[in-house]
């Protein structure tokens, strides 16, 4: 079985990625198992590369807070503020810290340099303002969102003023306070402010939809496309925190949801921008539910990449990672009767996979789920193979030079 495997496998290389599809997709995901392994980042860091001198691809996207990657965008297409400050202020969940994320960053500046502006790589973060202990106060991307329509539109059709904004929203400690992330009475999210809040933001939403002839021709499209940033993340902090409150036993689901969701609508918007790299958790990125425990409660919901699939169908491809070993964090030779297992036992070091052919070959192989001794490792899902559109085996993955 093993050599008929090796048919199945091609060097990771972007020309062998898009051997796997029907075309070229305007978000190609590059799923990972694991996060702040170097050695994954540096694999997404060439794929990327090869996909803009080989494919046309412009822009890449991460895991990340949306509205901080639009300093790291900046920098990398018109040189504003320094490397150091936006590895520092531009990224979420700690990947600043990561030497192959400031490498990725200081290649895409590089190669932005005297290329006009249709050329340059775009750097997006898709993630909400969110992290594991809470959420950010919508308070940015609330007032940033006013100030936009305040400058372009009627102050009579304003549903508020800023002063009314800033005194519904208080103080932002209000909202980051962590505790409300396991007690639901310590969150501000069903307070009479913020149903309030919430019912203004879909407000000023409506407003800047209903002025769109006139935004157009009035303002660059870079501009639009902010303001409507701003307008999905206030709506869907507003929402997030909504549920932080909630007291039922769907609150953890209906929290994961949320975040996906706006994981997707700034997918969708990277999407009509030209074509994209996605690099993400594979539970964020596969076609199929996604289901985790918290606390000891499992979850089971439809990550970003099911609600983006759905809705761009061929134009959205996913690649997912599938690894061997993770030796300082405890994670061992796998099985040999999971697919990791079948897959290690082949020489190559890293290899892509044609998924569909692999689950042909392995057939009516009885295969085992393998259980990962580390928390932070999501080994494959057998019953998820056929539904990638690739997959990418890295044997052994080394100490990173930074986190890990």
């Amino acid at each position: 079985m093993t050599a008929d495997i090796r048919n199945t496998v091609h060097a990771v290389e972007a020309a062998a990625v898009m051997g796997l599809l029907a075309g070229r997709p305007r978000l190609l995901a590059l799923g990972e198992p694991t996060h702040g392994q170097d050695a994954l980042l540096d694999l997404r860091n060439e794929l990327f590369r090869q996909l803009v001198e080989q494919e046309g691809y412009r822009t890449i996207a991460i895991e990340s807070d949306c509205v901080k990657g639009l300093a790291v965008d900046a920098y990398v297409t018109s040189d504003a503020g320094t490397l150091d400050e936006v590895m520092a202020h531009g990224f979420s969940h700690g990947w600043g810290a990561f030497a192959a994320n400031r490498e990725l960053v200081s290649w895409m500046r590089a190669h932005n340099e005297g290329r006009p502006a249709s050329e340059r790589l775009r750097f997006a973060g898709f993630d909400g303002p969110l992290e594991i202990t809470g959420a950010e106060s919508p308070r940015k991307a609330l007032t940033a969102l006013h100030d936009y329509l305040s400058a372009w539109v009627d102050a009579d059709l304003l549903p508020c003023t800023g002063e009314t904004l800033d005194r519904l929203l208080g103080a932002d400690d209000r909202w980051t306070d962590p505790a409300a992330m396991t007690d639901p009475a310590r969150s501000v999210g069903r307070s009479a402010e913020a149903a309030r809040l919430r019912l203004l933001t879909d407000d000023l939403v409506a407003l800047l939809d209903a002025w769109t002839p006139h935004l157009i021709t009035a303002i660059p499209q870079e501009d639009r496309d902010r303001a409507h940033l701003y307008a999905r993340t206030a709506t869907g902090l507003l929402r997030y925190h909504h549920w932080m409150a909630d007291t039922s036993p769907a609150r953890m689901t209906r929290l994961v949801t949320v975040r996906d969701q706006m994981m997707a609508h700034n997918l969708l918007a990277v999407a009509a921008r030209g074509p994209a790299l996605v690099h993400a958790h594979n539970s964020h990125l596969q076609r199929e539910k996604s289901t985790m425990r918290m606390g000891g409660v499992p979850l089971e919901w439809w990550g970003a990449g099911a609600l983006v699939s759905a809705r761009l169908g061929d134009d959205y491809a996913f690649v997912g990672i599938a690894l061997g070993t993770i030796r300082h964090q405890g994670v061992d030779t796998p099985q040999p009767d999971t697919v990791e297992g079948h897959l290690y036992a082949i020489p190559e070091d890293r290899c892509l996979v044609d998924a569909s052919r692999l689950a042909a070959v392995l057939g009516d192989t009885r295969l085992a789920h393998r259980v990962s001794p580390w928390y932070g490792y999501a080994p494959l899902d057998p019953a998820h193979l056929e539904d990638s559109d690739g997959l990418v085996f890295v044997k052994d993955v080394p100490r990173s030079r930074a986190g890990g």
